[in-house]
């Protein structure tokens, strides 16, 4: 490590101040940001760590039935004060990496850094979520814009979340043992006017929505009708844990038994 000055705002606004400092880094609950600095892959010379705004946590429910979480909101609270709200999201909260991450690691944090195998990018682009910073809220389709990128611009801090709360929804994944993350993993929720499916894990753009599966789930939705469906590997990640064409495999897969499992 080197050094660097570390801020500890109570407030937001004191938060959006201290983050105007040359090369000031956001750090919310550090399970990517402080490996990456043990690595020296970021060297900030300010982290503004935003763990004690006390406005920027809990669970609530907002008088459109919108499940809303603030972004210090850790995964372990998610998981557990959810669960009644929206059942698969605390359950995608509950899988997170062990119980280490769960107790550190918050839903801003992740949605924020965007890594392509992070799981809830799928909840929030499944459930059409809207992203809130401090300065505008983003809709989930025109907030991911690629692997690590995202719609967030300079001085913008990731203060909420709102899950529109689907009909029913199951989140399905296979884990990769030694870092816990899904090798692929996909979102499934059932709303009112259509079917919205999210697949995480599997491909070099980041998270992203299987619209065949959407238009074939929107009439029938039974497993059935996904079993036949086959996706491009062409963007498919392909490491030492699996190839392009094993990704492609797993995303009918993984979307087969969210299906099932809501069925």
């Amino acid at each position: 490590m080197y050094n660097f000055d570390v801020e500890q705002p109570t407030t937001l606004a004191d938060a959006v101040q201290a983050l105007s400092r040359d090369e000031a880094q956001p750090l919310s609950g550090g399970q990517t940001l402080i490996p990456t600095l043990k690595a020296r892959l970021a060297a900030p010379s300010v982290l503004v760590s935003l763990s004690g705004i006390d406005e920027m946590k809990g669970v609530c429910s907002d008088d459109a039935g919108r499940v809303c979480i603030g972004a210090a909101t850790t995964h372990a609270t998610v998981a557990r004060e959810v669960a009644d709200l929206y059942p698969a999201l605390a359950g995608l909260a509950a899988r997170i990496g062990d119980p280490a991450v769960r107790n550190r690691g918050t839903i801003g944090g992740s949605v924020a850094n965007n890594d392509p195998s992070a799981c809830y990018p799928a909840a929030v682009l499944a459930s059409g979520a809207t992203v809130v910073t401090n300065k505008r809220e983003i809709a989930a389709d025109d907030y991911f814009q690629g692997m690590f990128e995202t719609a967030l611009k300079e001085g913008e801090i990731v203060t909420e979340v709102k899950f529109p709360v689907p009909e029913a929804a199951h989140y399905e994944k296979i884990l990769q043992p030694a870092s816990r993350f899904p090798l692929v993993a996909v979102f499934v929720a059932k709303f009112p006017d259509g079917v919205r499916v999210a697949v995480t894990g599997a491909s070099n753009n980041g998270v992203f929505r299987w619209s065949d599966a959407e238009a074939a789930l929107g009439g029938d939705f039974s497993a059935q009708a996904v079993a036949d469906l086959k996706i491009d590997s062409a963007d498919m990640i392909s490491d030492l844990h699996g190839t392009a064409e094993y990704r492609a495999h797993l995303v009918g897969v993984m979307t087969k038994r969210a299906v099932a499992a809501i069925a």
